[in-house]
């Protein structure tokens, strides 16, 4: 390969390891013109690019005085983030194209199910800084944007004259913007190197993640966050050809670029996908030497999750590729390898941006020609395939199953509705409530993984999960259809939903109360809305069937009775009425208080519910993932505002205004003495511990939850390690953990804790090795793994043997108050739906549990 034609005339300079400031032009190729009607990044921020951190509005306002002086840049405001900050996508291309960027874009689209165009543009997508904190990315965009925008010469001109530049120049605005704050608020006028400088040690939260504290790099098939939603449509708008992907890593590390583990790639990405990355990974090479610097790949990372920004493309035809740089975290800090600056990470993300670009041209053929190749091989997968599809359903939770439908548009997966009922296997899907998946479409690669039952792996290790199995992650039941039973699917070609309508309350002199179900999960929303609204509102224990004006209705346990017995706001009916059209729950007008079977409504087992007054343990010792997870679950979906305190402040705090506290995943190791004792009155007291994963395990050791847990020394004995060599140890350990994969278990259905829940067996998203025995305590044990547990993904026999028949969720009295404990995390990533409403319950149906430990 040769590269003289690019280098010879773009020669990068060389940095220096000082402190001292570079100057924009310094970043950019050498002797490059630059347009003096367009002001560089430093021009605008006050400062050269890497003296400080770019906060977001500077970014924002930079990126839109180019749009508003370049005519090769044009720029959409494509969302907002959850801080309301802008979403900006950029385009640079020649003017001319500027101008008909709407027919190349269509033109491009059409490569991917027809003849290519010779002389068609190639679409290249650059995406900074999806962590905050990973800020190289973001401070690079500056300049990168710079010389699209305003740089002179040959090598831009043949760049832009034939191809279009997409560029987000920060994917998550709100966690940029945090640790731009925390960085340069503790920057002094000398700069300090020493990694235990304050600097370089962010507090809770980190700046890595987004608003609510997620690894946006992990929700690009999840989609649970504006970020991710608005990315995904742009995305499908354009199905570019290179989408990169800009992230930072240890300090004493060097600079990384895919290819990744060759042994790890997803199995439906096509092997030209990694071929094509390897070609353009020479020209990161030939940069990256030319300016003397360290670099690797084939190890560390790898692109099998399709959930993140490098590997989501490879699913649709585009190829993906990873950059990962050594950070300073903060303006210069000390290395293995000798003091990094932030102007070396910055240097290094531009450099490999050009050769991005470099090398995307040299094999421009090549890229031209893969959406076609990407195409074809995609329809014999199809043909090949003794799969037509998946049939969905759920009957009892018309939310959930919209979620999911919702998800599967946002990614252009196409389905179909059913004309009349179709029985496959036992279960009976019926029009109203299911859906046909078919494989013959364009999404079919994407399809197979969002269904994939696979537990055997050529690599069992794995840099993130091993499962993302979407109707699992929804607890919705579905069956593979043959092809050979293909043609006995009738199904509706025109994809339109059947509407539930939701009919408006009217008050009426003999309506006894109101009621409805606690089922779908919406439900928790529209009860707290009523609790806050002054409503007083009982709980059924066990199911009833009441009276209503359409007749006898069955209501299960858990259903959310009003009577009219009690005093209530005078606008109840339309409170009721509008929560109903907001949630789309039926609310049933009830005639009387007998029931035609079950429960009364005066039975005692109808338990009153006061407004739960919730608290969130969250701060430095706590997993910021699940802390958010929990909130944006409660605070987003229940609407319920929760309090968040530091586990620190704890012991400051009067315990006795709240009813539930919340604990993540933790170290709680240190928590004082004292703490601990006020804990324990407050439980004793009536107060309801909620703990998933080691904060369940802390609650066992301190005597609150009565379940013992397998310890790690256990976990390690059931693996033998005889005959190992050294170059076992990876494997060894890759074995011993769990990544993320899916598992079955088996639910207490008459337990508080499962209300609303349509099945016995509720798929469970594990990614720990946290195993808690089975109480010998009757009725505590709400759930538990099956004795052949895994569903999908990756576990050794061993862990799968150990997690065979163990407790999943136990719960129990202690003095007045209740404590829940569940292994895993019910909201994982915001997406396990499935198991999310255990938390809810938890907050809601924990009055009714009245088991002593």
């Amino acid at each position: 390969m040769k590269f003289g034609w690019f280098w010879g005339s773009v020669c990068l300079v060389l940095f220096s390891f000082s402190a001292q400031a570079l100057t924009d032009h310094d970043y950019l190729p050498a002797n490059t013109q630059f347009r003096d009607d367009i002001p560089s990044p430093s021009q605008v921020i006050g400062a050269p690019v890497g003296e400080w951190h770019v906060r977001h509005d500077q970014l924002v306002e930079y990126m839109r005085i180019l749009a508003a002086k370049s005519d090769r840049v044009s720029i959409l405001e494509t969302g907002r983030t959850h801080e309301n900050r802008p979403l900006l996508l950029l385009t640079f291309t020649a003017a001319k194209n500027q101008q008909n960027i709407e027919s190349l874009r269509e033109q491009h689209l059409s490569s991917f199910g027809q003849k290519r165009v010779a002389d068609a543009p190639l679409i290249l997508w650059m995406g900074y800084s999806v962590h905050g904190d990973e800020s190289s990315g973001a401070n690079a965009a500056l300049l990168v944007a710079y010389y699209l925008a305003a740089a002179q010469g040959e090598v831009v001109q043949a760049l832009l004259e034939s191809n279009v530049v997409l560029m987000e120049p920060s994917i998550n605005p709100d966690g940029l913007a945090r640790f731009a704050q925390w960085a340069n608020g503790n920057r002094g006028q000398q700069l300090v190197a020493d990694p235990n400088h304050r600097e370089h040690q962010q507090p809770w939260p980190s700046g890595r993640t987004n608003h609510y504290l997620f690894d946006l790099n992990r929700d690009w098939l999840l989609l649970t966050h504006p970020e991710s939603q608005a990315r995904i449509a742009q995305y499908h708008r354009w199905r570019p050809h290179v989408v990169t992907d800009f992230h930072e890593m240890g300090t004493n590390s060097s600079y990384f670029f895919q290819p990744g583990i060759a042994s790890r790639n997803n199995p439906w990405t096509p092997a030209r996908n990694t071929e094509l990355t390897a070609e353009l990974a020479k020209f990161h090479a030939a940069a990256l030497d030319k300016t003397k610097q360290l670099y690797f790949t084939q190890e560390a990372y790898d692109d099998f999750y399709y959930g993140k920004g490098s590997t989501y493309p490879d699913a649709q035809g585009s190829i993906g590729i990873l950059f990962e740089q050594a950070s300073s975290r903060g303006h210069q800090q000390e290395s293995i390898n000798g003091v990094l600056n932030f102007s070396d990470t910055i240097q290094n993300q531009v450099t490999t941006s050009l050769s991005t670009f470099a090398g995307a041209q040299a094999n421009k053929a090549a890229l031209l020609a893969y959406p076609e190749q990407f195409t074809e091989q995609t329809n014999k997968l199809i043909k090949d395939d003794k799969i037509a599809g998946y049939l969905l359903s759920e009957s009892k939770d018309a939310t959930r199953f919209t979620q999911l439908k919702s998800i599967l548009q946002q990614h252009n997966v196409k389905f179909n509705f059913l004309n009349k009922d179709v029985r496959v296997d036992d279960v009976i899907y019926q029009p109203l409530s299911s859906i046909f998946v078919p494989l013959a479409q364009r999404q079919y690669r994407l399809v197979k993984s969002l269904f994939s039952e696979r537990q055997s792996f050529n690599d069992n290790s794995f840099y993130d999960v091993s499962s993302w199995n979407l109707p699992l992650a929804f607890n919705i039941q579905y069956s593979p259809v043959e092809r050979k039973l293909w043609g006995r699917i009738p199904v509706n070609e025109n994809s339109n939903s059947p509407i539930n309508q939701i009919t408006a309350l009217s008050a009426k002199d003999d309506v006894y109360a109101y009621g409805f179900s606690w089922q779908d999960s919406m439900a928790p929303k529209l009860l707290y809305r009523l609790l806050a609204a002054g409503v007083q509102v009982k709980i059924a224990g066990s199911d009833f069937a009441a009276t209503t004006d359409q007749g006898n209705i069955s209501f299960s346990a858990g259903s959310v009775l009003i009577p009219l017995a009690l005093k209530q706001p005078d606008n109840l009916v339309s409170l009721l009425s509008d929560g109903a059209a907001q949630s789309k729950i039926k609310v049933w007008p009830i005639l009387s208080g007998l029931t035609a079977q079950g429960l009364d409504l005066g039975s005692r087992d109808m338990r009153a519910l006061k407004t739960p007054q919730v608290l969130l343990v969250g701060g430095e010792g706590t997993s910021q993932y699940e802390v958010g997870e929990a909130w944006h679950y409660l605070d987003t979906v229940v609407a319920m505002p929760v309090t968040i305190t530091d586990l620190a402040r704890l012991s400051q705090i009067d315990l006795t205004r709240y009813s539930h506290i919340i604990w993540a995943s933790g170290n709680y190791t240190d928590v004082p003495e004292k703490t601990v004792r006020t804990l324990d009155k407050w439980l004793s007291a009536g107060g309801v511990m909620i703990g998933q994963r080691t904060a369940a395990k802390w609650f066992a050791d301190k005597d609150w939850l009565k379940a013992s847990f397998i310890s790690q020394e256990e976990i390690k004995r059931a693996f033998s390690s005889a005959d190992l060599a050294y170059g076992d140890r990876d494997t060894l350990a890759a074995k011993q953990r769990i990544a993320g994969a899916v598992f079955d278990t088996q639910i207490d259905m008459s337990h508080p804790l499962t209300f609303g829940f349509p099945r016995e067996h509720l798929p469970s998203f594990k990614n720990s090795t946290v195993i808690m025995r089975v109480p010998k305590t009757p009725f505590i044990t709400v759930g538990r793994y099956t004795s052949k547990p895994l569903m999908s993904g990756y576990a050794a026999d061993e862990l799968q043997e150990l997690i065979s028949n163990s407790a999943s969720v136990v719960a129990h009295s202690v003095g007045k108050g209740k404590v829940i404990a569940f292994v895993d995390d019910p909201n994982f990533r915001g997406y396990w739906r499935g198991t999310r409403r255990l938390l809810s319950n938890a907050i809601f149906m924990s009055n009714l549990i009245n088991a002593p430990g």
